[in-house]
């Protein structure tokens, strides 16, 4: 990750949009407080990603706390279909 400050970054603003299609870019201020420039598409993904990791960690959590209930077999789920 390529790192920088707002000054150098104003200066060289489309070398560095150019290169954050690539790879993030940190920026950090004299006051130390930081922030990432990226491409969209790719923290899209990230978010996407990140949802998604969240709803399998949810599902494993209530699996632990056994708050979902078991499968009914198969013979007794094709009852409802019977005459």
């Amino acid at each position: 990750m390529e790192s920088t400050n707002p000054k150098k970054l104003r200066a060289e603003l489309k070398d560095y949009l150019d290169l954050a299609e690539k790879e993030p870019i940190r920026i950090q201020r004299r006051s130390g407080s930081t922030f990432v420039m990226m491409n969209e598409d790719k923290y899209a993904e990230m978010q996407t990603e990140i949802m998604s990791l969240q709803r399998r960690l949810l599902s494993m959590s209530q699996v632990l706390d056994s708050e979902v209930e078991d499968m009914p077999s198969k013979k007794n789920r094709l009852k409802r279909f019977e005459a």
